[in-house]
């Protein structure tokens, strides 16, 4: 297990044991690197799998690639709003991860959580998630794809005392330009591909991991 797995970890316990929300400080870019996960470019990002970014993988996207998540955003978005562009968000994520998951195996990767999956490349956790998810919305920003939400450093909520139900769990996270509203956007709770629930972050976790948020459609 690789040790920048151990202290992000127990940054977060730590501060969870104190409260309820471990809120991070700085660029979305500096929680990639804590973890392990190189930044993306305009043409790749750095996947993280096998449980707390055990594992990354480089994944390239073509022009292509590209093309295909615009006209997908483009059919998707209904109108000019922030609300719509959180739609064509949802499911350029969605086929994003996808798309990764052929090439690299986490296709299998089971929604939810596994305690025995740990060091399994074609299993992801919140961490993996949540780093991802933050990695291809700063991707498809590069891209000029999201012009009405800015990329936040990921956030984490949990009562690790109340047990496994209350367990502290990551999501990427978009504030909308103008409001400053933040929306939480996790891939964690659905099966590969799924699109994912892109909610209100006071609207997210409020309870415990079987009372998560449905996927956005």
């Amino acid at each position: 297990m690789r040790a920048n797995f151990l202290i992000p970890f127990a940054i977060a316990a730590s501060a969870l044991l104190a409260g309820c929300t471990y809120e991070q400080k700085g660029p979305p870019t500096q929680h990639l690197s804590d973890w392990g996960a190189a930044a993306p470019s305009k043409h790749a990002v750095s996947v993280c799998h096998a449980y707390g970014c055990q594992k990354t993988t480089r994944v390239i996207f073509t022009e292509k690639d590209v093309a295909q998540i615009k006209n997908l955003m483009r059919k998707v978005k209904k109108g000019d709003t922030p609300h719509e562009e959180r739609r064509s968000i949802a499911y350029a994520v969605g086929w994003l991860e996808a798309e990764v998951g052929k090439r690299i195996g986490t296709s299998a990767d089971r929604p939810g959580m596994d305690f025995r999956a740990s060091g399994d490349p074609t299993q992801q956790d919140c961490v993996d998630e949540a780093t991802n998810t933050t990695s291809y919305l700063l991707f498809l920003h590069k891209r000029g794809l999201i012009k009405k939400h800015q990329v936040e450093i990921p956030v984490a909520k949990g009562r690790i005392w109340r047990g496994v139900k209350n367990w502290p769990h990551w999501t990427a996270i978009l504030r909308e330009d103008g409001t400053g509203q933040r929306y939480a956007v996790d891939s964690w709770i659905f099966e590969n591909g799924e699109n994912p629930a892109v909610v209100k972050f006071e609207e997210w976790y409020i309870k415990d991991l079987n009372d998560l948020p449905k996927s956005t459609t």
